[in-house]
Order: structure tokens, then C-alpha cells, then sequence
């Protein structure tokens, strides 16, 4: 993890996930670069071309401006938390907010995207209910999204959910990088129902054999509900970062379909990522 992109639309939300993204950036000793992107008005009439040139030079200029009053914001948490060392690179554009992610992405060599979610109260409203779910479920790199209620404080556990098929590796084996760089262990979680395959304890005791150098549990939780499952287990493990591979499209709306509870709030407080197939 060489390179964070942290898209920010200068919320609180996205404040908070500041300080999550400088803290990965100090463990990664990676460079962070901080993308805003604003949108043109939309002109109703056709006005004179000197005219809309001149709307479009204002709202740009506007836009740079708050840039930067902003961006000493960003400056000022770096320094306030003694990470003022993170190298810090500004990029402004406008146009759609996935599209210049995943441009952005190409031309600096992305490896992760940071960014705070708000107005979420559960994982189903992480993902489905803010911008951030344009950009988890388009962007062409994982995506860590940092609710906007989470507290940040070292990761030393992680969550890492999975049906142990083979195409899980991948994904898994980057999280292990990431779980050494941040000190955590790594908890692979399977919550069963009626349709187990009849082959699920065997490939457990595969990969426990496999990764059996590496700081990892294995777990094989029963419970009819996955989302609830995955937050007594979250809760009672203190878990610092989830870790999910979205297996195909609408993957989202088909895990996470029951209804919130009032444990649903803990999620509210984990980041997650995400990595696509």
C-alpha cells in the first residue's frame, strides 16, 4: 500500500476519516492524495457563451478557494496528531465522483480508497444508503469506508468474512499484508445456515493448515442472521477493521436483507473494506 486516495466532500464525515487515513498512511509509510470534486451548475436557459464561461469561472473559482481554507483544515489534524510527516498531495476536479476516482486511480498508481460515509447506522446503509456505495461497488481498487460515528484507535483485530471457497485467497492474503502492517489478528468468520455445503469442515481444516504460519482463527458461527451474527461477533472480539469480497453483483443487498436492530449501531462504528471481484 503505497498510494491512499482519499476522496472528501469536507463533512465531518470525512474529517473524522481523516484521521484514519493518516494513521494507515504512517503504518503503509505511504503518500496520500486528497481528491475534491465538485459539480457544474446545470443551466436551464442557454445563456450568451461569454456569460456561461463566466458561471463556470466562478463556481471554479469558489471551489479552489474553499479547496484550500479546507485543506489547511487537513493540515492542521495532521500536525494536531504529530503526523504532519505524511506526504500530502491536493487534486481538485469536477464531473462524476466515481469517474475521476477511478481515473485518478490509473495515472497515481492507487492502491486503496479512504473515504467517511454519513448518515449510516448499519452496514446495509453504509453500502446502499450514501456515496460511498457508488464507490465501493465501482471504484477500480478497494475501498475502506469509515463510518462517520467511528472513534479511531489501533486495529488489533480484524474481521475477515468468507464461505472458505478457493477465489477467497486472494483477498484474504491481502488482508493478511494489511493485519501484519497494523499488528491485528485476523478472524475468518463463516456464519452457517441450511444450505452449508457438505464439504465446508473440510475446506476449514485446509486453509487452517495452510495458513497455519499466520496470525489467524477460523470460525464456523450458526445463525440465522448473518448481519446480527456478524456484530455479536464484532462486539465480543473488538474488532477494528472489516473485511468483505463482494462476489457479484446486487452482493450487498442479497447479505444484508434483514431488518436493523439496536445492535445494529456497533457496525456503525467499524470501517469496512472491500475488496471486488
Amino acid at each position: 500500500m503505497k498510494r491512499i486516495l482519499f476522496p472528501t466532500d469536507f463533512s465531518e464525515a470525512a474529517a473524522n476519516a481523516f484521521l484514519y487515513v493518516l494513521n494507515y498512511a504512517h503504518a503503509f509509510n505511504a503518500e496520500v492524495v486528497v481528491l475534491h470534486v465538485y459539480d457544474l451548475p446545470v443551466v436551464d436557459m442557454p445563456p450568451l457563451p461569454e456569460t456561461s464561461q463566466e458561471i463556470f469561472e466562478a463556481v471554479e473559482f469558489n471551489s479552489f478557494e474553499k479547496f484550500k481554507v479546507e485543506l489547511e483544515e487537513l493540515h492542521r489534524i495532521a500536525n494536531e496528531n504529530n503526523l504532519g510527516h505524511i506526504s500530502i498531495k491536493n487534486v481538485l476536479n469536477y464531473g462524476d465522483l466515481v469517474y475521476n476516482i477511478n481515473q485518478l486511480c490509473r495515472e497515481e498508481s492507487i492502491d486503496v480508497v479512504m473515504m467517511g460515509t454519513k448518515g449510516a447506522t448499519g452496514l446495509k446503509e453504509v453500502f446502499l444508503g450514501s456515496k460511498a456505495s457508488g464507490v465501493m461497488q465501482n471504484a477500480d481498487v478497494p475501498v475502506i469506508a469509515i463510518p462517520a460515528a467511528a472513534k479511531f484507535s489501533p486495529v488489533k483485530s480484524m474481521l475477515f468474512t468468507t464461505q472458505y471457497h478457493d477465489k477467497d485467497n486472494d483477498a484474504l492474503l491481502k488482508t493478511i499484508e494489511i493485519s501484519k502492517r497494523l499488528n491485528a489478528r485476523v478472524y475468518c468468520v463463516y456464519i452457517t445456515n441450511a444450505d452449508d455445503p457438505n464439504d465446508i469442515e473440510e475446506r476449514i481444516e485446509e486453509w487452517k493448515i495452510y495458513y497455519r504460519d499466520e496470525n489467524i482463527s477460523f470460525f464456523k458461527i450458526p445463525g440465522a442472521d448473518v448481519e446480527q451474527s456478524l456484530l455479536d461477533f464484532s462486539e465480543n472480539q473488538n474488532i477494528g477493521l472489516i473485511v468483505m469480497r463482494s462476489h457479484k453483483r446486487g452482493f450487498f443487498e442479497s447479505l444484508f436483507h434483514t431488518s436493523l436492530t439496536k445492535k445494529m449501531m456497533y457496525h456503525s462504528t467499524i470501517p469496512l473494506l472491500v475488496y471486488k471481484d
